[in-house]
């Protein structure tokens, strides 16, 4: 059987452009000579949807979009995803479905069996599990059809698994001849090799081919990478997508085709193709072209403009240099080298003058009192204040140029540094942001070697570095990626690192700082475990370690 997979890359939302990518993908395939062509989960209203499934209207329009789809069918098949209803008396009766439709009609429908409700899913919110699941019988194969998290349970290749129902072995027992399966899976560095490696353990187990199609781009923090993949019944892996970008594969079930064996690149390769696919595609899905970012002479501002110029063009990009007091001659030097390497325009508004005036009002409430973070914090603010009204008078978005291991304890400004549209860089500890900035200077030197070289500094006192605040950031991230990433206790961090007052004040300002993270930028998610919708910590709890 000849299979055509549309990776595309959807808009939570545009049921009418996702529709019209979907009906142009059906003609590519059909015009190759595919039986079936194949689209990503929920691809017709976009993932993840969130309460917009709640919305009457939507759900409505959703479904016009899918009976128009069926409607211009003929003998070769299609496969999509989308919102389906049931009237029953319990529960949402809404379910995440996969459609097979041909000659003019929908053919079959099978909904998503195990509903994830974990780090960045909320499916069961909204949705149902399926009641039953079964195969299809079209073109001499019996089609077995399952929904992204509904092949990640299999048994055999799984240690602990999360549902007790495995809906891919349910088709097998059916009879199935052929997986296809639809998916919306959000990328965070190493899950393309996971996922390689569990899909061709189940084909090589189970004796089937399998037609993976997955989600390609970006939606707000989730990048998806693509690379569907296509096995044969011996679980060799013949055909791949393209990573981040839409892409169509055609795979013929019956024939023969080389081994691909190159999945994943390098950390600095795939993590830095991600931020520029989700920082591009969050502008484009807003309308936006332009933006505006605060440059300090610093690795992160650094690495953002690097990153936005090669998403939206150096001709979109505005830096703006706000130097105080405090700032070195050789932070505005290295910034301008940086502006100039990338083409990118600027302005110099030095910021004294406002904080000076700022600290002149508060003088009457602050007598009495020493100077300490309340005076940094002012100029950062002064700062996000003119970076704002940058963007409000020209129309570009504002970018934060955090990383995670400030974010993680606090070291940011509310209403200062923090302020911005998105967090390009806030889920890359800072001992990546430099392996991401060597990969940026790969083949020539983009980023100048002093911004490289420099102790890392806020520059809001005199000869001010972050480690006076700060463990060493190799440290610092050996922490927070136990803590936060691999979900360990106090005592086992402190049992890896044998310092226990460390740790302690570590995890203390982590814990300390939520209130802050839950109202920063959103923050594009490259890892495992990322702040934001996929970490909902309480901001007032009293549980103590």
């Amino acid at each position: 059987m000849k299979l055509a997979l549309c990776q595309i890359d959807p808009t939570v939302g545009d049921v009418y452009g996702n529709k019209e990518k979907i009906l142009a993908g059906y003609r590519q395939g059909v015009d190759a000579g595919a039986d079936i062509v194949i689209f990503p989960e929920l691809s017709l209203v976009g993932y993840p949807p969130l309460d917009l499934v709640e919305k009457k209207g939507f759900r409505e329009e959703a479904h016009k979009a899918a009976r128009e789809i069926a409607a211009v069918t003929g003998s070769a098949a299609i496969i999509f995803g989308t919102i389906t209803e049931l009237n029953e008396e319990f529960g949402t009766n809404i379910y995440n479905s996969a459609l097979l439709c041909f000659d003019g009609k929908v053919q079959f429908i099978q909904n998503k069996t195990l509903i994830p409700n974990y780090d960045v899913f909320d499916e069961m919110r909204y949705f149902e599990c399926a009641k039953d699941v079964d195969i299809f019988e079209y073109r001499g194969e019996k089609i077995g059809i399952s929904i992204c998290e509904d092949i990640w349970n299999d048994k055999d290749f799984w240690k602990h698994r999360l549902y007790e129902n495995d809906p891919v072995e349910r088709l097998l027992h059916k009879g199935a001849t052929l997986l296809i399966n639809i998916s919306a899976s959000p990328y965070s560095f190493g899950k393309r090799t996971e996922r390689k490696n569990m899909l061709s353990s189940l084909c090589r187990v189970d004796g089937l081919p399998l037609a993976y199609c997955c989600t390609a781009g970006a939606q707000t923090d989730l990048i998806f990478d693509g690379a569907s993949m296509c096995f044969d019944s011996n679980g060799k892996l013949v055909a791949l997508g393209k990573s981040y970008i839409e892409d169509f594969i055609l795979f013929d079930t019956k024939k023969d085709y080389p081994e691909v064996t190159c999945i994943e690149g390098g950390f600095a390769e795939e993590v830095y193709t991600a931020l520029v696919r989700g920082l591009k595609g969050y502008f484009q899905k807003l309308g936006f072209k332009k933006a505006v970012l605060g440059l300090s002479g610093g690795i992160d501002s650094a690495l953002v403009a690097v990153i936005a110029a090669e998403a939206l063009g150096a001709e979109n990009i505005h830096a703006i240099l706000l130097p105080s007091k405090y700032s070195s001659r050789g932070s505005i030097d290295d910034s301008i080298a940086l502006i100039h390497n990338l083409g990118i325009s600027y302005a110099e508004i030095p910021i004294q003058p406002a904080v000076d005036s700022v600290i002149d009002s508060m003088q009457p409430e602050f007598a009495g009192k020493p100077q300490d973070l309340t005076e940094e914090n002012i100029q950062s603010r002064v700062r996000g204040i003119l970076l704002m009204s940058y963007s409000n008078k020209h129309g570009n978005l504002l970018l934060t140029t955090g990383n995670k291991s400030e974010m993680s304890v606090g070291y940011c400004t509310l209403y200062g540094d923090m302020c911005g549209a998105l967090g390009v860089i806030a889920d890359v500890y800072k001992t990546d942001v430099y392996k991401l900035a060597d990969y940026v200077n790969r083949n020539g030197e983009v980023i100048p070697r002093a911004i490289i070289d420099k102790a890392p500094s806020a520059e809001l006192r005199p000869d001010q570095k972050d480690e006076d605040s700060l463990p060493p950031y190799p440290v610092l991230d050996s922490i927070l990626r136990m803590y936060l990433e691999e979900n360990k206790e106090y005592y086992e961090i402190v049992d890896t690192l044998r310092d226990e007052l460390l740790v302690r004040k570590v995890l203390r300002l982590v814990d300390l700082s939520e209130f802050k993270r839950r109202q920063a930028a959103p923050a594009l998610r490259v890892s495992y475990k990322a702040f934001g919708y996929g970490r909902r910590y309480p901001l007032v709890q009293g549980w103590r370690r």
